[in-house]
C-alpha cells in the first residue's frame, strides 16, 4: 500500500526496522549517495567545502543557502563572535552541571546548559517566531556551544574558564578555550576541515531526533537537547574514542592480525569500521586519513597498519562482505594528534553537527505538520478483566 492510499485509511504501513531506506520527508540541505561514497551540503561535494572554505562560511552556506561573498562573511562572523559568551547567569550554574554530569560526560552537561541558554535567551517556540528569528535563535545555541564544552572540561580538570576570543576563528577558539593554548595552522586547520565535514549526513539519529521535536513547534534549544540525547548513544557519536580503545588494545603491529580475527570470530563489532549508508569507501574517512598522514607520527602508521589487517581479515573470514574505515577511525587519530583529550572527541562531533540539526531545525519548522508516527501493537490481546485488587 502507498502513502496516497493511505492518507484516509487507518491501515498500518509496515516499514523495514529503524527505518531503513524510509524517505521520510524532502529536503534541500544535505545527502549522502552510499553507493557511490558521495555526500553533500546543499549543491557542493562536503569534502571539497572542507578542503577550501572555513568553518563559518559552511555554516553559513547551511544556514542561509549560499556561500558568503566577503561582505556577508564579515556580517557572519562578527554575528557568530559576537553571540560566543556564555550567559552570565548559565555560567555560574556550570561547576555544578559538571559535577552532576560525574561519569555521564560533557554532553549530559551540554543537554542541561543549552536547555538553559534558551530559557536566559527567552527563546521563544519556533511555531511562533519568524524565519529571521530562528536563524538568530540558532546562531545563538550553535556559537555558544563550543564555549560551553570547553569550559566543562576546563572545570573538570580544575583550570579555569577561558572566555573565547573573537580574533579567533571556530576551531582555533575552540581549541584555544580548551587547551589555554593558541593552536598551529596545522592543527587549526585539521580540526576546522573534520568540523566541516561532520555538520550534517543525512537523516542519522540525532538530526532526525532534532526534526521530530522542531515539528512540534517547540523552541530550537528543546531540539537541540533531544538531538545531544541522542548523539550520546555509543551506536551513534561515540566511536571515535572506542576506535582509539581498539588500537590500544592490540597495542603493536605484530598483535593485530590475531586481536582483529579473535574478535571478529567472537562475533564482536570493531569499531570504527563500517557504516550502515556507505556500501564503499567513507570520504571522510579518505580525507580524514590523508590529513592524518599530513600531520604524520607513530599513530597514524599503526592505524594504518591495523585498517589493512582488518580489512584482510574481513576479507577472509567474510567473504563478499567488504567494510571499510569509518569517520570515525581516523577522526580519532586526527584528534589525538592535534592534542584533543579523549573524553571530548563526541563532543568536538557536536561543536559541528550543532550546525547540521540547526539548518534542520529551520527546514522542518517550516512545515506546520508534527511528525506522529504510529506502531503496531503486538501486546496481550484486549481487553481482558482487570484481576481483583
Amino acid at each position: 500500500m502507498t502513502l496516497a492510499d493511505t492518507r484516509n485509511s487507518t491501515e498500518l504501513i509496515d516499514v523495514p526496522r529503524g527505518l531503513h531506506n524510509v524517505a521520510v520527508t524532502e529536503t534541500g540541505l544535505s545527502d549522502v549517495r552510499g553507493f557511490e561514497g558521495f555526500y553533500h551540503y546543499r549543491q557542493y561535494s562536503a569534502v571539497d567545502l572542507a578542503a577550501s572554505r572555513d568553518f563559518e562560511d559552511v555554516w553559513r552556506l547551511m544556514l542561509l543557502g549560499e556561500l558568503p561573498d566577503e561582505p556577508q562573511r564579515a556580517t557572519f562572523r562578527a554575528q557568530v563572535r559576537a553571540a560566543r559568551e556564555i550567559p552570565a547567569d548559565v555560567a555560574v550554574l556550570l561547576p555544578q552541571l559538571a559535577r552532576l554530569s560525574g561519569h555521564s560526560g560533557p554532553l549530559a552537561a551540554l543537554r542541561s546548559a543549552l536547555s538553559l541558554v534558551g530559557a536566559s535567551a527567552g527563546l521563544r517556540p519556533v511555531y511562533d517566531i519568524d524565519d529571521d528569528a530562528r536563524a538568530r535563535d540558532t546562531i545563538t545555541l550553535c556559537a555558544v556551544t563550543p564555549t560551553i564544552l570547553a569550559a566543562l572540561h576546563r572545570i573538570t580538570r580544575g583550570e579555569p574558564v577561558l572566555a573565547p576570543r573573537a580574533d579567533l576563528g571556530h576551531a582555533a577558539n575552540y581549541l584555544y578555550m580548551l587547551s589555554g593554548r593558541e593552536p598551529s595552522a596545522a592543527h587549526e586547520r585539521a580540526i576546522e576541515r573534520y568540523l566541516i565535514s561532520t555538520i550534517d549526513h543525512g537523516f542519522n539519529a540525532s538530526t532526525f531526533t532534532a526534526r521530530v521535536i522542531a515539528s512540534t513547534g517547540a523552541d530550537v534549544a528543546a531540539a537541540l537537547v533531544g538531538a545531544v540525547g541522542a548523539l550520546s548513544g555509543p551506536l551513534h557519536g561515540g566511536a571515535p574514542s572506542r576506535a582509539l580503545d581498539t588500537l590500544d588494545a592490540i597495542g603493536v603491529p605484530e598483535r593485530a592480525g590475531s586481536w582483529v580475527r579473535e574478535r571478529v570470530l567472537a562475533g564482536d563489532r570493531i569499531m570504527g569500521f563500517g557504516h550502515p549508508v556507505y556500501r564503499t569507501e567513507d570520504p571522510r574517512s579518505r580525507m580524514l586519513k590523508q590529513i592524518a598522514l599530513e600531520l604524520g607520527g607513530d599513530l597514524v602508521e599503526f592505524a594504518i597498519q591495523v585498517e589493512t589487517e582488518v580489512i584482510n581479515q574481513l576479507a577472509q573470514l567474510k567473504p563478499g562482505r567488504r567494510l571499510h574505515t569509518n569517520v570515525e577511525f581516523y577522526a580519532g587519530v586526527v584528534m589525538e594528534q592535534c592534542g584533543l583529550p579523549r573524553e571530548m572527541f563526541t563532543p568536538t562531533f557536536a561543536v559541528a553537527r550543532v550546525v547540521g540539526w540547526c539548518a534542520n531545525v529551520l527546514e522542518q519548522a517550516r512545515d506546520s505538520k508534527i511528525i506522529r508516527p504510529a506502531a503496531r501493537y503486538v501486546g496481550p490481546q484486549p481487553p481482558q478483566p482487570v484481576p481483583a485488587g
